[in-house]
């Protein structure tokens, strides 16, 4: 018997198993991928790198900068700026490390598909890579839209999140020979809504070549979703060489990755949900917002419930 198991090692589901460590706990964390981070990605090709989800990270709250403080001290995390201003922090060498900082000493296992769940005499049971486990506690940090297919159409949980929406985002990642003449360029309006000079942040390796980042608008993500990665480039290259006044000739490497859930466009409007029946927890950025701080905070918000209740329940049984 597992006490607490996690599904998904996105920044919701690492912040949640790090509290729950602080405090003597043992999850263990599952998720299907080879990486954790969810969005907090890094994609390497051909000796160069690309933070290709977040781009950076800043804080609003105390609580949260002192976590980003705690990983620039242990060399985590940098400040990155441009000529006349800070923009935030970001993971070195790459956004995947802020992942990599939060994740010391839980116990992850990537890799591992969930087929089924069900609810049985107070315990859940999961069928994980063909192999069961139970516990007594188990949250869930995929996003929204993933959940109904894990715990069913009919769960009461699944109605309270039919009113949060997903955005998808299409993103560029080019190397160019030439001067860069910007570190950051964001505008909503656009059909490139953000541009990022992904070489100008500390550690990146790029070869003497300037590397960038490009995610498109919510409008012409949702109306290219289908297309191929090459179409991809097809499609955002050219927009993005006008942007940068270069030639597609100066472009060396171009790829393109596709985020289904890239942005939370309709939150939930609280840290997360439980069904107290069954100690059944779903939580993640969707819940608040659509950044690292949001999924820090349901994580870590959900992860103070399972510890209350778990000293609630120690009161009840007589237990010191």
């Amino acid at each position: 018997m597992t006490p607490i198991i996690i599904i998904g090692s996105g920044i919701a589901g690492l912040a949640c198993a790090r509290r729950l460590v602080e405090v003597g706990l043992r999850p263990i964390i599952f998720d299907k991928g080879h990486n954790i981070g969810g969005r907090v990605a890094t994609k390497h090709a051909h000796g160069l790198q690309f933070d290709h989800g977040a781009q950076y990270v800043n804080a609003r709250g105390e609580a949260f900068a002192a976590v980003l403080g705690g990983l620039v001290n242990a060399g985590f995390a940098t400040s990155w700026s441009d000529k006349t201003r800070r923009l935030g922090i970001v993971g070195t060498p790459g956004m995947s490390a802020l992942a990599k900082g939060l994740s010391a000493g839980l116990d992850i296992r990537q890799g591992s598909q969930v087929t089924k769940i069900t609810f049985d005499n107070n315990s859940w049971i999961l069928k994980i890579n063909e192999k069961d486990y139970q516990t007594t506690r188990l949250v869930i940090t995929i996003p929204a839209p993933q959940v109904p297919a894990l715990i069913g159409i009919d769960h009461p949980l699944v109605t309270k999140i039919g009113t949060v929406n997903f955005a998808p985002c299409l993103t560029l990642m080019i190397a160019v020979q030439g001067k860069a003449p910007f570190i950051i360029y964001n505008n909503p309006e656009n059909p490139l809504s953000l541009v990022v000079q992904n070489s100008s942040k500390s550690g990146r390796s790029s070869g003497g070549l300037s590397t960038w980042v490009a995610h498109a608008g919510v409008a012409m993500s949702k109306n290219h979703l289908a297309k191929k990665g090459s179409e991809i480039v097809d499609l955002m290259l050219p927009l993005l060489c006008a942007e940068l006044g270069i030639s597609l000739g100066q472009v060396t490497q171009a790829t393109a990755h596709r985020w289904l859930y890239g942005c939370v466009t309709t939150p939930l409007g609280k840290p997360f949900l439980r069904n107290k029946h069954s100690n059944l927890y779903l939580g993640g950025d969707w819940c608040i917002g659509s950044n690292i701080e949001a999924a820090w905070t349901s994580g870590t918000a959900l992860a103070n419930d399972i510890i209350y209740s778990n000293s609630e329940d120690r009161k009840g049984s007589g237990s010191t």
